[in-house]
């Protein structure tokens, strides 16, 4: 079996490995502590507080919408003082939020602790850690995307456990004190020492092959504009519908037919096919372009929600739903980095990654909302169609991004 590039002794001074693996057991942390914390905590919050379900959910929205509206000073940022050091503020901001978030008594304590968590989430989460590893290996940045990714897969799973014995341990609020100590014990220094070494501006030849297919000069001027509106358009797309499936895939699963406990089975194994998604991508992907590797994993999703619409209660059917979208949105993940990195290179990645992510990162946020309102009004096959819409409409926006990319002048 051909070793992963890293493990090769000639790489013993290569600063990719222990970035990666550093940045990977950081996210898996500052994922599972801080975004997905709601997952296990809601209804203790809840039950605890007497505050609506839908209340105790908007604080995440907030926090959303914050990470959307400082996407792009924080791209800035991290192309100006470094990643480092945004990333290691960022984790003291998230401890931050989780103790006041463990310590509201009042609403407006509440909100204003997830908008301080959302400022932290998006100095610490991927877009910030994929800028942080092209800064670290500019000439590997998509292998070392590929990577970081990996770790990332089962950061729910992980901390929806944690979180769910702490909490029948020690309640709601310890458990967010604990999460916030965490970070700064695990995180903090993963991410000081993690990202302090960067790859030689003469790394050898084989390292160099170590990254992927070809990309082209990146694109300047007017073609420059053009790409990243139409990325953004597509990414928008898709954060409509992977906003909706990261909150609302079991309720999905039961419209669909599924009773409750074979909807949870089901859904948990969405975890594992990203994670296999990803592995496809690295095993597989290393010598297609990046926007070949978008257009495989975007192409997937139409067929995915397809099979939701007819699935009528099949098991089967509904488990190639979950396991076909759950790939896709692995590899997309990769594909918000490294298309990106190819199409406009790694100077001032960080601001480009800054101005796309806040589009996608606005729709993220109301996605969960335009949905219940979509059920409320309608019923649940009309929200699934509309959902299979969206994916369609990102297929065909990547489509024609595609041509479009193809077809320029030179």
């Amino acid at each position: 079996m051909r070793p992963m590039p890293w493990f090769r002794a000639e790489s013993s001074h290569d600063p990719l490995a222990f970035a990666v693996c550093a940045l990977g057991i950081a996210q898996i942390t500052a994922w599972g502590t801080s975004f997905y914390c709601l997952g296990v905590l809601a209804t203790p919050i809840q039950r605890d507080t007497g505050w609506s379900g839908g209340f105790v959910y908007f604080g995440f929205t907030l926090a959303v919408l914050t990470m959307g509206a400082v996407s792009a000073w924080t791209g800035r940022a991290i192309d100006a003082w470094g990643a480092r050091r945004i990333m290691a503020g960022g984790t003291l901001l998230v401890s931050a939020g989780l103790a006041a978030l463990a310590g509201a008594q009042a609403q407006a304590t509440y909100l204003g602790a997830w908008i301080v968590l959302g400022v932290g989430m998006r100095m610490t989460l991927y877009d910030a850690a994929f800028a942080a590893l092209v800064q670290v290996v500019p000439s590997r940045g998509r292998a070392a995307i590929s990577y970081l990714t990996l770790f990332g897969a089962f950061a729910s799973s992980v901390f929806w456990v944690v979180g769910h014995f702490l909490d029948q341990a020690v309640g709601w609020r310890t458990t967010l004190l604990l999460f916030a100590a965490i970070n700064l014990v695990v995180c903090l220094p993963l991410i000081w020492l993690g990202l302090a070494r960067r790859e030689s501006a003469d790394a050898s030849p084989s390292m160099k092959a170590e990254g992927r297919a070809s990309e082209g000069k990146p694109l300047t001027g007017r073609a420059r504009t053009i790409a990243m509106i139409l990325f953004a358009g597509v990414m928008s797309l898709n954060g409509f519908v992977f906003g909706i499936v990261t909150v609302q895939l079991v309720p999905l699963l039961e419209a669909a037919g599924l009773a409750t406990a074979a909807a949870v089975w089901v859904a948990s194994l969405k975890g594992f096919a990203q994670f296999a998604g990803r592995v496809v991508e690295i095993v597989f992907g290393r010598h297609l372009r990046a926007i070949t590797i978008a257009r495989i994993a975007i192409g997937v999703l139409p067929l995915s929600f397809a099979l939701l619409l007819v699935a009528q209660g099949n098991l089967m059917a509904l488990l190639a739903f979950t396991l076909l979208m759950g790939a896709s949105q692995g590899v997309i993940t990769i594909v918000r980095g490294a298309l990106p990195l190819a199409l406009f290179g790694s100077n001032g990645y960080g601001a480009v990654l800054g101005l796309l992510a806040t589009p996608v990162l606005i729709v993220n946020a109301a996605a969960p909302t335009v949905f219940a309102l979509l059920i409320e009004h309608w019923n649940w096959f009309t929200a699934q169609v509309v959902l299979t819409i969206a994916a369609c409409a990102s297929w065909l926006a990547m489509e024609a991004m595609s041509r479009w990319y193809e077809r320029r002048p030179a």
